[in-house]
């Protein structure tokens, strides 16, 4: 499989899926090159190279995914100590309710990760890259009912695991 050929045949649709979920054309680029350069290490893993274009969306949807969430830690400030210890004391965090949003939040996690692939993609997209239904549906090339209908679903299954009630 030749790398060179795979870059100019699926370039514009990469770039197309990782533009839409960044909305910053330079990041897009970043994605794209990575998504690629994760390629070549991987290459002689594609057996069906008719599936190579599948393959390579699924990578970058995920470079992308990675690249956000480093972005959204780097966008966070650094603050001073005093600061920090004013501000915990003006809000009087209750670490107890921390710990329990924590728990919770593996909780959740810990489901995501046992629903099927296709629900797992669509609510991970909808939470964690904070998409629209419309977006994902551009995104996964699926009709937006089929999207609502798959979040619908992977709600109700998260609810029966996690036992949150129907």
């Amino acid at each position: 499989m030749d790398i060179a050929e795979l870059y100019s045949c699926h370039y514009k649709r990469l770039y197309h899926i990782c533009f839409s979920m960044t909305r910053d054309a330079y990041l897009a680029e970043d994605i794209v090159q990575e998504t690629f350069i994760k390629a070549m290490k991987k290459a002689e893993t594609i057996i069906d190279e008719e599936k190579a274009g599948a393959w390579l969306s699924v990578i970058a949807r995920r470079t992308a995914l990675d690249m956000i969430r480093r972005e959204k830690r780097k966008a966070a400030v650094p603050m001073e100590q005093d600061t920090l210890e004013s501000f915990c004391l003006i809000t009087k965090q209750d670490v107890e309710q921390e710990v329990e949003s924590g728990l919770a939040a593996e909780e959740i996690k810990s489901a995501i990760r046992q629903l099927a692939m296709n629900y797992q993609e669509v609510l991970l997209l909808k939470v964690d890259g904070g998409l629209k239904e419309q977006e994902i549906a551009n995104l996964l090339n699926l009709k937006p009912s089929t999207v609502k209908t798959r979040i619908f679903r992977a709600r109700k299954q998260m609810r029966a695991l996690t036992g949150l009630g129907a």
